[in-house]
Order: C-alpha cells, then structure tokens, then sequence
C-alpha cells in the first residue's frame, strides 16, 4: 500500500463515540451469486478482494445475514477472521426466498435469532455494528426496537443502527437506544436523504450512504460530472465519491465490488481533491437531477 491509496485519507469517524474507523468503507453486498443470492461467480476473485481490504486501509465493512443469506458474512469470516483492526457491521430484518426477493421480516425473536446467527457467522463475540435492515410496517416498530435494546442490554452487540428510515423514525427509536447510524440511499442524484443527513451531522450519528456511486446522466459526456473528471484524470465515479466524502463529516460511504482491480479504484478517489467550486456545481448538478427524477422541477 502506498500513502497515495489509502482509505486513511479519507479522514475518521467515530461510530457510537467510541469505534474509530477510516470513513471510506466497503459494502460487502456484491462478493455474493447473481440477485445477491448464493455463492460468488468468483469466488477466489471475491476472497482476493476481502483480503485486500485491510491493505488499503480499509478498516470498515458493511454486510447483511440477508446477502447470500449468510453468504457474505461466511465470506468474511473466511477472508479476514479474527477480524483485528476492522468493524464488520451487519444487518438483520430482510428475509430472503430467492434471487432479488427482499420480505421485511421484524418479529422481535426472528431480529435477535439472526442477531445470535451472525455472531457464529462472522466468528465474532460481539457484533461492533448490527442494524435493523428495515423497520416491518407489519409489526409494532416498538416491538423492533425493543428487541434492539435487549441485543445492546445481552452484549451481542455494541452499537445500534437503522436503515431506510425517516428522522421520525430515528427519534422514536433513539427512545429505546441511542441510533449510532443510518444507512439510506443516497449519492449524487438522489438526494431524497438530505434532511436524514442533516440531522445525523447534528447529532453525530453516521451516515451510512448506500448506492453511493451512482450518477445516472451527470455522468453523459459533456457534463459536469464528466468534465471533472477529464480534469482529474479520474473515472465518474471516482468524482461522484469524493463528492459524497466532501458532503459532510459524519458520511461513511461503502461502495461494493467483487474485484480487486475496482476496489482499487474506488479507495484510489480519497486522492481526489475538489474545490469549493467544484463541489457546489456537482451539487447543483445533483439536485437538479433529483428534482427531475422525481417530477418536482428544480
């Protein structure tokens, strides 16, 4: 590892106040088979890329009991175990029957079933980072969260977070335990998460933004987007992460691969330095975009 690529550059954040982590992380949805269901295509590929994590200071991972199911924690665990230095957060409240399906499944002793299932998973005695995957409109959300708050009480897990939520449903879960982070989809050109974003960079919570390279047609030739990245000598992509990494203190991206060659390339964008300037135009650019997407003018 050279000091030009390094997540380190990307600055820290502490989740919960207390797990210090470099902020550019890595999503381990995509080292599973195809629909995020069984095994990798690749699977000697997939475990290359793990291994190299922790070279390119990547030291914060994201996964799922729901990717795979199981796959990508098994994965980990065989990648990386026993783990030292790195925060491996995970999720439970998504069931899985079959290739691309996604059932938001939050009855309180299925949450801590899967709890207890990825601590044997990941080889782990504690999970760092565990977070309810969706909150089940099915099931009481004080039911969900009252179950998150035995799983801190029992020491399975340290800290606490949610996904896909509201700032509403923040608070009415940080009545139960303190919200370490929240992971919503965010980036570029879906900006429906800002004033989720907002709040965490006001009350030190992490954001955890998911699809987080994503750009749609900012990045067409011509662009914004594409210009900037003609001048950085840089992939869309690249620029579309710094952009994310500048957007505030408390964001922790994680973009996913299952290839060595682009997980270089994605640590390789904490090089990337924007202007002030820059930042603003790939801003407005973003906005204008989402505004379009969703039919509301600008």
């Amino acid at each position: 590892m050279t000091a030009e690529v390094s997540a380190a550059r990307s600055g820290t954040f502490r989740i919960g106040g207390d797990i210090e982590v470099n902020r550019l992380g890595f999503g381990a949805m995509r080292i599973t088979g195809p629909g995020i269901w069984g095994e990798p295509p690749d699977r000697a590929e997939a475990l290359r890329t793990l291994r190299r994590l922790p070279e390119l200071g990547v030291n914060f991972i994201d996964t799922a009991d729901s990717y795979g199911p199981d796959v990508s924690e098994r994965l980990l665990r065989e990648a990386l175990h026993p783990c030292k230095g790195l925060l491996i957060a995970t999720k439970a409240g998504l069931a899985r029957t079959g290739p691309d399906r996604w059932i938001p499944l939050g009855r309180p002793e299925y949450l801590i079933q899967q709890a207890h299932k990825s601590l044997r998973n990941l080889g782990v005695e504690q999970i760092g980072l565990w977070q309810l995957h969706r909150i089940d409109p099915k099931v009481p959300a004080d039911e969900q969260f009252d179950a998150v708050k035995q799983l801190l009480a029992d020491g399975i897990i340290r800290h606490a977070g949610l996904s896909q939520v509201s700032v509403r449903e923040i608070e009415a879960a940080s009545r139960y335990f303190r919200v370490a982070t929240v992971q919503n989809r965010y980036n570029l050109v879906d900006r429906s998460s800002e004033d989720v974003l907002d709040y965490c960079a006001r009350t030190g919570i992490g954001f955890i933004p998911w699809f987080p390279l994503a750009a749609g047609d900012l990045a067409a030739p011509g662009s914004v987007l594409d210009d900037l990245a003609r001048r950085h000598n840089a992939a869309p992509s690249q620029i579309a992460l710094a952009w994310t990494l500048k957007r505030s203190p408390v964001m922790l991206p994680i973009p996913g691969t299952s290839k060595v060659a682009h997980l270089e390339q994605n640590v390789a964008a904490v090089g990337i330095t924007l202007s002030d300037a820059d930042f603003a135009a790939l801003g407005r650019a973003g906005r204008q975009a989402s505004a379009a997407a969703r039919g509301d003018g600008d």
